[in-house]
């Protein structure tokens, strides 16, 4: 951004015209790495006041306690919003657009919406992480809160297909969810009986989803 001018109700906003293209998440991709860097360098802002009370909520309805929210808490600044077309590719500079949904909460939270992004671009869940295990605040994420974080991902999203089920990029973050807890050993037993219930944690398993900032 640029510049901003308030001025009676309209606040507007001077940003600098990026010519660049959308990322591309495919496995090889070249611009991997660049996204990966770019993801990194978020995870090591400083958070700014105005985001002080900008607590990450969005999963605590998805979970089976407030110890598992508890999960999702920290002082970081989140983006949450990794997918291809908000990293713009210039020549060899990346630059990460269209913060809609920043927060505050967990370092690893990023890391692990760009695993999903990456399995549903298809790549398999172990590639997917070896790509996040390049960023500290994955390495130092403890297991269980991943697991949470996975598993809430796929009740989300399994949930949203039932409001808009003619939405077929939500039918894929389901895939990519579903394929990432059986990886990690934390798929609902629901799901892996079949069951169509949806949004529904099974019997001594755990988990969390995603859904907007209020």
């Amino acid at each position: 951004m640029l510049w901003d001018v308030e001025a009676e109700d309209w606040l507007v906003l001077g940003f600098e015209v990026v010519d660049g293209r959308s990322s591309d998440f495919a496995p090889d991709s070249p611009d991997l790495p660049l996204v990966v860097d770019s993801i990194g360098e978020i995870g090591r802002l400083s958070l700014p006041r105005i985001a002080q009370d900008w607590t990450e909520t969005r999963w605590d309805r998805f979970v089976s306690d407030g110890a598992e929210a508890e999960l999702f808490r920290g002082d970081s600044l989140l983006c949450t919003d990794l997918n291809p077309s908000n990293f713009l590719m210039v020549k060899r500079r990346v630059w990460a657009v269209d913060w809609a949904w920043p927060t505050r909460g967990a370092r690893f939270i990023d890391p692990a919406l760009l695993v999903l992004q990456l399995i549903a671009a298809g790549h398999t869940p172990d590639s997917a992480e070896k790509w996040a295990e390049q960023l500290t605040a994955w390495r130092e994420a403890a297991p269980q809160a991943v697991d949470a974080f996975a598993a809430a991902n796929l009740r989300m999203y399994r949930a949203a297909v039932d409001r808009k089920p003619e939405a077929d990029w939500l039918k894929a973050m389901v895939d990519a969810c579903q394929a990432w807890t059986e990886y990690r050993g934390v798929a609902p037993d629901w799901l892996m009986s079949g069951s169509r219930r949806t949004g529904e944690p099974s019997p001594g398993r755990t988990g969390a989803v995603v859904g907007r900032r209020q």
